[in-house]
């Protein structure tokens, strides 16, 4: 086992292991035990009572974050030339078609979310080896697949993310930055967690939110009261 840097080893003293934590505490926390020399991101690992295997336990979805994520999102627009001057209006950072296809046969994907239209889609199919394992393909259920290409821009560059509970039934989410305040961090959390709740599967039974771990990169965990947000 790797040996703990000084750093480190003042970190960990901080958490009570035997505590759980109230989001505001956890935070707070958080920001105190980051010390890398970066600007940080806040991550939320939420372990559900599903069984994603079965199609009706299956929890996914999108939220909008109250103080953004904090990151420049690169978004790709993948329009017909009507809707162009909408999604560069809206801020996306690439728009076209078939040139940015092209592109991505040849292994360029260098953004972060891609925007499309249902007359696209086709288009998209041969490219799901490319895209769907860096979580890129376009999906109606979060958005990115719509004819209101400026609103969906829009909702991205101001915070919008999207979730989806892996094989092991957890959800993992970017949520902010170590730069934000407390609060924010709170308020961001809060807002995933709230829609995660209204999410419950009917299928879903017993205990639902079994636990909740805020973290930021390279920090300990803390862990959170899933009853004091569920």
């Amino acid at each position: 086992m790797a040996r703990l840097t000084k750093k480190q080893k003042d970190a960990h003293s901080k958490i009570d292991k035997n505590k759980l934590y109230s989001l505001e505490e956890a935070s707070a926390l958080v920001k105190e035990i980051t010390n890398v020399k970066f600007d940080a991101s806040i991550d939320l690992a939420i372990r559900l009572g599903v069984d994603p295997r079965k199609a009706n336990q299956m929890v996914r979805g999108v939220v909008t974050l109250p103080h953004g994520t904090g990151k420049d999102v690169k978004v790709l627009a993948l329009v017909t030339p009507d809707k162009e001057a909408e999604a560069k209006e809206a801020g996306a950072d690439f728009v076209g078609l078939d040139e940015y296809l092209d592109k991505i046969k040849g292994g360029w994907t260098d953004v972060d979310v891609i925007i499309t239209m249902p007359s696209v889609m086709g288009k998209l199919g041969p490219l799901g080896r490319v895209l769907g394992p860096r979580g890129l393909m376009p999906n109606p259920k979060t958005g990115t697949v719509t004819m209101d290409v400026a609103k969906a821009v829009s909702d991205v560059k101001a915070g919008k993310i999207d979730f989806k509970v892996d094989k092991t039934g957890i959800v993992h989410a970017a949520i902010g930055k170590a730069s934000f305040s407390a609060d924010k961090i709170a308020g961001n959390a809060k807002e995933l967690l709230d829609t995660l709740v209204k999410m419950k599967p009917a299928a879903a039974k017993g205990v639902y939110m079994k636990s909740i771990y805020l973290s930021s990169t390279m920090s300990p965990s803390v862990q959170l009261d899933p009853k004091a947000v569920s």
